[in-house]
Formats: C-alpha cells, structure tokens, sequence
C-alpha cells in the first residue's frame, strides 16, 4: 500500500521524479505573489498620473490606440477590447505592422495607450519619432520610469513590479497581471465618468445572454402556442389530454375575456388525478392555483430574471396591456 508521500510523487516522461506536493503548494505561492502584486499597486499608484491619463482618454475626440509588442501586444488587445465594449471607441495596433504603413490608421483625434514594460522594446522604440510628429498625446504603461518610451510620453502609469513570478524571473507573469489590472482600472474609471449602464454595455453584446436580458422583450421569447390555454370549467380527464408532451410543463387557466384566473401544473394535475376517480367531473378551477406572477410583453427580459428571482418562481405568465394572456416566459439556461 503506497503511503500519503508515495502520492505526491509524479513519475515524469524523462525518468525524473516530481514532487508533486511541493509543486501544489508552488501555485499557492503564485496565486499569493501576484495578489501582492496588485496590493502593492493599490497602496502606490500615482493618483495625478491617472488622473492626467483619465483625462486624456476622456478627452480624445478619435480613437484610443493601444500599441504593445509580444506578450504586451496580448494584453494591449485584451485591454482594447474591453475599452472597446464598454464605450470607448479602441482598437490594437500592431508596432511592427505600423512601421510598414499602418501607421496611417492613426488620425488627428487618436490617443495613444502604449506598453513595453522595458520601455525600450525595439518596435515601440522605432514608431516614437513618427507618433511624436504627428503631435498625439501618448500614454505609456511601463515599468521604467526613466526609458526612452517613458521619456516620449505626455503620461506614464508605472507597472511597480520588479520580480516576476517566474522562478528564473524571466517569462512576463506579474508584470501582466498588474498592466491587465491597470488596463481594466482605466476602463472602468472611463465607464464610470460616462454613466455608461448595463444597458449600454448590451447593446454592443447582442449575441450574447447579457444582451439577450437587456435587450429583448418578453414578447420577443415567450411561449405562446406550445401552452395549454384552458377555461375553469374544463374537467381533468380534458385537462390531462390538453397538457399531455407540452414542453410547458404548465397549463394557464383563463376567464372569459381571457385574462389568467389561475395555473395548473404537471405536479398539481398528477396529485389531482391520484386522490380522485371523478376525472369528469373535478374541472381546472377545483385544482389550479391562484397564485402566480405576471408580467407585461412589453417589459424587457432582464425585468423578468429579476421578477423571477424575487418570487422565486420558474416561470411567469405574460400579459398584455389590457391584462390578457398572450404567453409564458420561462428562463432558458446558456448551452
């Protein structure tokens, strides 16, 4: 029988044995290094320098550039496109491509968001003369203070990392997770100072569920044909043919004028089929509940999560402005 410290053993490929335990308590340390991180730029940050950066961006009538090199150009992406969806027109800008004519994607109105932790990554390094005589204002993201990128800027927010969590510290590791976390401060700063709401970040997500909720109406994604619209007066044996394979699972009780009275469901009408034999006589009102939520076609999805949440139900009966059935809405879960 292998003992607790036989299972932290990990026969690797090349015959090397791994200390398997050790590697575990490795990522710990990892997870806790790069949160310190970011603790220690919360407590150092340049107030005026984010400040003045802010203001620019804010400011800026065309687009906001980002420009980075290798694992920066990563993140320059990453940072652009959240720019990008949360209502700051953005987009990436390749340093190496731009010396070979895109450069012509930069305008008048553009700011420049730039990151090279060493400030000197050749690329960058090379663009500085042609982006200063266009006469943009230049943001860098950098972790050298006194580099020639540093020197180009208007603004410069420090990446205070000096020791990466690689254990050669080589391969960039902190120094990203920090630009990343200055890329989104800056982000939700500007999301901030524009009001820019949930609804507006919808609109630039229609494919997705957040737009799904904020966007479309109940009308737009409820059931309507596939349940069951029954009277009071019809008996269970009707009942039972009526709800049989609806994928509802719910059939809606309706009075004359068509307004909801009540709702049967599968498990109220299965109890109501076992502790009676008078299937042709028991009808829909003896054994619908009375108590459901409604909510009008109209009102957006996002209203009827929050209504379902609140009440605590699996489905809603949709209304029209008169009061009138015309649906069910039902949450759908993400594939």
């Amino acid at each position: 029988m292998k003992s607790s410290a036989d299972h932290n053993v990990l026969e690797l490929p090349n015959s090397i044995k791994a200390d398997f335990g050790m590697t575990i308590e490795n990522i710990g340390a990892s997870f806790l290094k790069q949160g310190q991180a970011l603790e220690r730029l919360a407590q150092a940050y340049d107030e005026d320098a984010y400040r003045d950066a802010v203001r620019l961006m804010l400011n800026t009538t065309g687009h906001l550039i980002v420009i980075g090199m290798g694992k920066s150009g990563h993140v320059a992406r990453k940072i652009s496109a959240t720019l990008a969806s949360t209502g700051t027109p953005s987009f990436f800008l390749h340093p190496a491509e731009a010396s070979h004519g895109d450069l012509g994607m930069v305008t008048k109105g553009d700011t420049l968001l730039i990151i090279s932790y060493s400030g000197e990554t050749n690329e960058i390094v090379q663009l500085l003369p042609s982006l200063k005589s266009f006469g943009n204002k230049i943001i860098a993201i950098t972790g050298v203070r006194n580099s020639t990128l540093a020197r180009a800027a208007d603004v410069v927010l420090e990446i205070p990392v000096t020791e990466e969590i690689c254990p050669n510290n080589l391969v960039p590791t902190t120094s990203i997770v920090v630009t990343v976390a200055i890329g989104d401060a800056l982000a939700i700063a500007l999301m901030a100072l524009r009001n820019f709401h949930a609804k507006d970040f919808a609109r630039y997500h229609p494919g997705g569920s957040l737009g799904r909720r904020l966007l479309k109406k109940v009308g737009d994604v409820m059931l309507s044909n596939s349940v069951p619209v029954v009277t009071p007066q019809m008996v269970l044996i009707e009942l039972a043919a009526e709800m049989a394979g609806g994928p509802a699972g719910v059939a809606v009780v309706v009075d004359e004028d068509h307004r909801p009275v009540g709702i049967v469901t599968k498990g109220q009408l299965a109890v109501a089929l076992r502790v009676t034999r008078r299937v042709r006589e028991v009808s829909a009102f003896q054994c619908m509940s009375k108590e459901f939520s409604t909510i009008q076609q109209d009102q957006l999805v996002d209203d009827a999560e929050t209504m379902m949440r609140a009440d605590e139900v699996k489905f809603l009966v949709v209304i029209d402005a008169e009061g009138r059935y015309v649906g069910l809405y039902k949450h759908e879960e993400e594939p």
